[in-house]
């Protein structure tokens, strides 16, 4: 049986994505309201990503470029660099019906999308990262699911409207296949 291997291409973006990320989190945050939770423009940049490298790459993403954030604070917060990795990876399981890649990203796709980023948003901030500051941290419940519930509807938000015209973007920049003739 062959081994998959991942590809030049996908190391550099896991890279490239990865310092997005780490410059996006730290440096163009905007507090909202409720302590240690922020709108953050990088959960965009995270959600193409991995939509279009896929679940490796979305998870290798959301993982360093957090821990990398979390390290120039003071500390690392392991269960929301955890819950990071874990929406790369929701995310870029469903690579394949998003079809960026392909130049076939349009209304449908976009819809799609945006209901596995909700979807993503919802299990990873509101379950699975406020469940783990419970675990590890004994953080009081009602703080860290309102933490949960806000970062869930911030990051949703900005993925909507941001991710959507990145990956319509990026798309367009790509040729379909079968759209090119002889003349």
């Amino acid at each position: 049986m062959e081994k998959k291997r991942i590809s030049v291409r996908t190391v550099v973006a896991i890279g490239i994505g990865a310092a997005l990320m780490f410059v996006l989190m730290r440096f163009v945050a905007i507090p909202s309201g409720v302590p240690n939770t922020n709108l953050n423009v990088a959960s965009a940049i995270l959600t193409v990503f991995a939509a279009i490298f896929g679940p490796v790459a979305g998870f290798l993403i959301g993982f360093i470029g957090h821990t990398l954030t979390d390290l120039t604070w003071g500390g690392v917060w392991w269960s929301w660099v955890i819950a990071d990795g874990v929406y790369g990876l929701l995310i870029g399981l469903f690579v394949k019906f998003y079809k960026i890649e392909e130049g076939e990203f349009g209304i449908t796709k976009c819809i799609i999308f945006n209901i596995v980023q909700i979807l993503s948003n919802v299990i990873t901030w509101f379950a699975i990262a406020p469940t783990l500051d419970v675990l590890i941290y004994q953080e009081p419940a009602d703080k860290v699911y309102l933490q949960g519930l806000v970062a869930a509807g911030l990051n949703s938000g900005v993925v909507l409207i941001l991710g959507s015209i990145i990956a319509l973007g990026y798309t367009r920049t790509k040729v379909k296949a079968g759209s090119l003739k002889v003349e």
